[in-house]
């Protein structure tokens, strides 16, 4: 028996990275193994993290190992550490495993595993990001769309996602939150082009974190709420102090439909004090209708009831007792 056999056949550490995080920010065990090893490998020379662990002083060998050298280099109790690529190692990995079942080897390394860094929450927010920059750059369709040109598609994939919450269907809701977050994406990639007042998503994305945190005094500041009440006072007061409108129908979209449109303005004018719409007389004539339309959705706002909702969902349960009756059934 050799020497090197005497002392143990060592050990391959497979060092997991994520490219959703900067390059050079590993874990301090990463760090560690590292320094320590007797031998580092990276079979991709275009791997994120190989740039700084050079910087760091690690010297590292760009070559695409067999099974069967690791194993050579690792004897004499030597530690060696692959680099894994973003896909991971999976052709070594199998090869290591045929090694360890075919009986050849007398003595094979200990394999680890290593995480050398995480995903955190939200990144795969980041793959969106790049996706959307390729689209755009390279689709045909995508690269000379503008917002007003997919403005509709927006308007379709929140009623989509609205009806998928109304049927309760958990996957479909999943899909449809990210078609609604495809649009806010494609919209930001599209501003990122505007010559004169550009922005990006990052840009989206600070914005909404200030506005939620001015918005939340009770939970990012020394404000007090104790009931949703509470909250909706403190919301409703950073709101005014932000937008200092001419009036109280400033910012409501004309677009949106009807009943939420009137449901909207009766609920800024009961929080300002102003006249409630005026309850229709008799009815002389289809004008009316828009009037006791209005009213009633002031009425269902008041009463703490969405008339858009409430009626969608009289709509649907008329709609079922429709194909009942198609069916002969009572």
């Amino acid at each position: 028996m050799t020497t090197e056999e005497l002392r143990g056949p060592g050990r391959i550490v497979l060092l997991t990275t994520t490219h959703r995080v900067a390059p050079g920010l590993l874990s301090w065990p990463a760090w560690q193994e590292l320094r320590g090893a007797d031998l580092v490998l990276c079979r991709d020379a275009g791997h994120p993290q190989l740039p700084y662990v050079k910087d760091a002083g690690v010297p590292v060998e760009t070559r695409d190992p067999s099974a069967a050298e690791l194993v050579s280099a690792c004897a004499g109790d030597r530690s060696v550490v692959v680099l894994a690529s973003a896909e991971g190692e999976p052709r070594l990995t199998e090869e290591l495993a045929a090694l360890a079942g075919s009986g050849r080897a007398t003595a094979l390394p200990s394999l680890e595993l290593l995480p050398g860094s995480y995903d955190l929450p939200g990144a795969r927010l980041l793959d969106l990001v790049q996706v959307m920059d390729r689209v755009r750059a390279e689709c045909p369709w995508a690269s000379t769309q503008t917002s007003a040109e997919i403005a509709r598609y927006g308007i379709e994939e929140v009623y989509e996602l609205v009806e998928a919450i109304e049927a309760g269907d958990v996957a479909e809701i999943r899909e449809e939150l990210g078609d609604v977050l495809l649009q806010v994406v494609f919209h930001a990639r599209i501003a990122a082009e505007d010559p004169e007042r550009p922005f990006d998503i990052d840009d989206v994305a600070a914005g909404i974190v200030a506005k939620l945190v001015r918005r939340h005094p009770h939970v990012f500041g020394d404000a007090r709420a104790e009931t949703a009440e509470d909250v909706k006072a403190l919301w409703f007061a950073a709101k005014a102090a932000e937008k200092r409108r001419d009036s109280v129908t400033d910012g409501v979209p004309l677009s949106q439909p009807g009943l939420a449109l009137a449901a909207k303005l009766a609920a800024r004018a009961r929080r300002a004090g102003l006249p409630a719409p005026p309850e229709p007389a008799e009815p002389a004539g289809t004008d009316d209708y828009g009037y006791r339309l209005l009213a009633l959705a002031a009425e269902a706002e008041a009463a703490g009831t969405d008339p858009e909702t409430a009626l969608r969902t009289a709509a649907r349960t008329y709609r079922d007792t429709l194909r009942a009756a198609e069916r002969g059934e009572r």
